[in-house]
């Protein structure tokens, strides 16, 4: 009887154990940004010819997306748009590449090379050329600028 608590207690170890490392390995993946979601709010200001373009509410918010959760992407606007602000809303694992520009431009249904000729990057007052690859981050300062 005592080999057979001793064997079991042994089985419950290694087994707890893998969960462990199996989990401590899945955090260290450098693709994950978040195990458990974000929610994030960079500033987007886009410029055409000198002239600031306000970004609409409701990107990503209905049609295409209805059948998503809340019926939104989980990048999106709502009526503070027009303060540039941009909803980074994700459940879950949040992984390198969910939070692009680029993704936004996609929600947008616009293309981020077709607004202009030229287009100059800021991102917290610093030249960027990443454009749609940029990750974005909480609090971030985007400025596109077309001529």
């Amino acid at each position: 009887m005592k080999n057979i608590l001793i064997g079991a207690g042994v089985i419950a170890v290694l087994l707890g154990g893998s969960i462990w490392w199996s989990k401590t390995m899945q955090s260290q993946d450098p693709e994950i940004i978040s195990q458990s979601g974000l929610h994030w709010h960079p500033i987007l200001k886009v410029y055409i010819g000198g002239e600031e373009q306000k970004i609409p509410a409701n990107v990503g918010i209905g049609g295409q997306y209805s059948s998503l959760p809340m019926g939104m992407s989980p990048i999106h606007t709502h009526d503070d748009a027009v303060d540039g602000i941009i909803h980074l809303e994700f459940g879950g694992i949040v992984r390198n590449g969910d939070t692009t520009l680029g993704k936004f431009f996609d929600s947008w249904g616009k293309d981020i090379n077709s607004l202009g000729a030229n287009v100059v990057m800021t991102v917290n007052g610093v030249a960027n050329t990443e454009l749609g690859s940029y990750q974005m981050n909480d609090g971030d300062k985007i400025e596109l600028r077309y001529e």
